[in-house]
């Protein structure tokens, strides 16, 4: 069944908060998984509310954290390309209220209505940017500078969205994966930029953390790092 095309009147953020045709509302509880590496990819997920991780795990075990997802991204696209398995797992990190999109559904929205298209081209074209930004911060910045990037993005600092000062609950570990460093370092940093009055946090990351715009000098300053010696990777 085709979506009714409503033309002018067609508003894809209603379209994507009702239940319907290949519709569906999920809830999920912070750690639950929404799909897991090597699932059947049969399906375009939308975050209503809350966050997630999207993470990947290699053959020996080691994980790695590739993005944190808010209200308003759409996720599990690679089924739209042809991918057969999940190449990375969706965990919630707080509740979330997510909208499911079977893969047909999808492609009959993406073609009835223009307005829905250009909402999901525009996800695509900034989910590239964040990689190709992610990809220049990895290879050219400092890990303190990679470090007060993530958090201004996790508070959404820089988008279009409602900015939100105040982070839920994120791990150290989480962070260091993301970022490519060590647990201790991020405490490093974390402890430092607490100091400097940039964040608000009770000292181990398991409650809610409050980002200040102050924390944008870190990335916008040059040489103002101290950052402790690099301790090697254990084998």
């Amino acid at each position: 069944m085709t979506p009714k095309n409503e033309g002018a009147t067609f508003d894809p953020k209603e379209f994507l908060s009702r239940i319907g045709d290949g519709r569906t509302n999920i809830k999920f509880a912070a750690d639950d998984v929404v799909f897991a590496q090597g699932d059947a990819a049969d399906a375009v997920y939308y975050l209503q509310n809350g966050k997630a991780k999207i993470t990947v795990t290699s053959e020996n075990g080691r994980e790695a954290v590739l993005a944190i997802i808010g209200p308003g991204d759409f996720f599990g696209e690679g089924c739209m390309n042809g991918q057969a398995r999940r190449m990375a797992t969706v965990t919630a990190i707080t509740e979330c209220s997510i909208m499911r999109l079977e893969k047909a559904a999808m492609m009959r929205v993406l073609h009835a209505e223009p307005k829905f298209s250009d909402l999901f081209i525009g996800h695509l074209l900034h989910r590239n940017s964040r990689v190709e930004a992610d990809l220049v911060d990895q290879l050219f910045n400092s890990s303190e500078k990679r470090l007060a990037r993530m958090l201004l993005l996790l508070a959404n600092f820089g988008k279009d969205a409602k900015q939100e000062p105040v982070i839920a609950k994120i791990s150290q570990e989480t962070l260091a994966e993301m970022i490519g460093t060590t647990r201790s370092r991020v405490n490093f940093f974390m402890n430092k930029f607490r100091r400097l009055g940039f964040v608000d946090y009770n000292g181990d990351m398991h409650g809610n953390l409050r980002v200040h715009t102050s924390l944008l000098n870190m990335v916008l300053r040059e040489g103002i790092s101290d950052e402790p010696p690099e301790t090697p990777p254990k084998k």
